[in-house]
This record gives structure tokens, sequence and C-alpha cells, in this order.
């Protein structure tokens, strides 16, 4: 197959614990052709949706991963499949590609995740969707709402909405002497969005992060475990990733999350779990391959590949 990659630039990507790198190495492995389109390279232009595309071969070699051939212009229909790869901020240029990455799909093209699926679900916000799964959550601007979300629960966590990596997340109780300032700053002074969760004591033990592949579980997550004395697992706070065997209860969530967002077109999730409550739903670029497979021998790379020669058959 020709697999093109829609990916942030790749001097940027650090080999030796990137998931789309060890994608790239499982595909070639497997006999497949490469490509690399970078930001600002996808275009519609008479109708036709097209693509700067870059030739790569990669490496096991970290420091020196790949090797690019001249840039040739191509229609999106001319790949085979078309992974979408680039990382946030969902920002309205974002928004502005999956509509291109849309209307490329009209055309024929394969792309995974499914341009609207990843658009119709913030990583944040599309867990409202699945109350069944969730801690007490909220979502508003209203400091009014989210004091008196603190004074029910006690203890809670305020996000941004368009966050990554942990970024911007506090953790608030009742006799916060900055409550008001944190509400003030997170809203924008009221003009902004925030979502408010019920602090899970299980975080101690890792926010888990868990794959799934065209609706396939990949049988061990990824905790992450905060530092001490912080609230934040994810692995950009300093979180400690371990991978495990999936509990039970692990597995429960992931089967039935699994079943519903495969069938929205969601290829590769990542959902982050806290005990037995699912606080994210990671559908832009989830990460994680590099570390499960090194701690576990399971080749999740390899897995995506073989998953994804399934569905492009289909």
């Amino acid at each position: 197959m020709k697999i093109a990659f829609h990916l942030d630039p790749l001097a940027k990507l650090k080999a030796y614990k990137d998931t789309t790198v060890a994608m790239m190495r499982a595909a070639q492995a497997r006999g497949h052709s490469l490509f690399a389109i970078e930001p600002g390279n996808v275009f519609c232009r008479n109708g036709s949706v097209q693509a700067n595309a870059v030739p790569l071969t990669v490496s096991a070699d970290d420091h020196h991963w790949y090797d690019v051939a001249a840039t040739i212009l191509l229609p999106l229909t001319a790949f085979d499949a078309v992974i979408e790869r680039k990382d946030p901020p969902f920002d309205m240029e974002y928004v502005y590609h999956t509509y291109l990455f849309e209307r490329a799909m009209d055309q024929g093209a394969r792309v995974f995740n499914r341009p609207g699926a990843v658009r119709d679900n913030n990583e944040k916000m599309s867990i409202l969707k699945h109350p069944d799964m969730i801690a007490p959550t909220v979502v508003t601007r209203s400091a009014a709402v989210l004091r008196e979300f603190v004074d029910e629960h006690k203890d809670a966590i305020f996000k941004p909405l368009d966050g990554m990596g942990g970024s911007g997340i506090f953790r608030v109780r009742e006799a916060d002497a900055n409550l008001n300032v944190i509400i003030e700053t997170l809203t924008l002074l009221g003009t902004q969005s925030i979502m408010a969760q019920r602090y899970l004591p299980a975080i101690v033990d890792g926010d888990k992060r868990i794959l799934l592949i065209a609706g396939e579980v990949v049988p061990y997550a990824l905790a992450r475990i905060p530092m001490t004395g912080e609230n934040r697992g994810n692995m950009a706070a300093g979180g400690r990733p371990e991978a495990r065997p999936m509990t039970e209860s692990d597995q429960r969530i992931a089967e039935t999350m699994a079943k519903r967002l495969w069938a929205e077109g969601l290829f590769l999730v990542g959902l982050d779990v806290i005990g037995d409550k699912v606080t994210e739903i990671n559908v832009t670029s989830p990460t994680g391959f590099v570390e499960i497979a090194a701690q576990t021998g399971f080749d999740v790379a390899d897995l995506f590949i073989r998953n994804l020669e399934t569905a492009v058959k289909r």
C-alpha cells in the first residue's frame, strides 16, 4: 500500500519514543510505501484535494531515522490510506483541514481517523456522550456553577477544553483560597468554557491510557504514574509510564467504548481512564505504542498496520 502520514514536521519528531515513527517502521517492515505530508501542504484546487507529499524511508537508527526523496504533488486519492497524526492545538486551522480531508474522502480517499469524527469528538467534551462511563462532570464558563460543583464534591479537577499533555490543569478544593482566581484565569473572566470533574483518588495508581484499534482492544494499558506531589499523570508532565495487563474493569470499559467509537469511524483511540472512569477520549494523535512495546514485547504498531490493511480492503 501507499500510506501517507499527515503529521507535524519530521525534524521535530523524537524517534525513540514517537508513536507515528513506530507506525512508519511497522508499515515499511510489512512492505508498504511511506509518504509524509507536513502541515500546510494539503490544499483544494479546481475541486480536487491534493498534497505536496514527501516519499520517505525509515530506519531503526533513532538519530538519523529517515531519508526523503523529492516532493511530489498527488491527489489524496492516490494513497491507499492517509493517517491523520497532526498534534493539537485543535484550533480553527485544525478544523479547516478536517474539512479538506472530508472533501478528499468524498472523492474516494481513505482517511484514518475519519475527519468528521475527529472534529465532532473534542478530546475533553466527547466524554459527555458517555455518561455511564464518567465521573460527575460539568462544562461551563459560569463562576457560580463551578463554585457550586466544588462545594458539592469538595475536591475537583479543572481543565481547559483545548489543552494537551496535562497543560492548564488545576486541582481545587472547597476551602481553596485561590478558587476564584483559578476560575477567572481558566475561564478568561467568564468568556471561555472549561471542564470540571470530581477528583478521582485512584490517580495515585496511574492515569491509564487504553488503546483501541479498529474496535480491537490492545491487551496492555499504559499507566502514567504522577510524580510525588503532582496531580497529573501525563508523561509530558513528568508521569512515569508503566505498561500493565488489562484489569477486568479496564477490559469492560474498553470493549464497550471500542464498539461505540469504531462505529463513528475512529480507527485509533486512546482512552484515558482513572480507576473505573473515562476522563478523556484522545482521537487526534494518541500515543503510547513505544512504551507498551518496550515494556511488554507486544508490538502495537504492527497491530495497527495489520488492522489498517484489513480496513482498507473492506
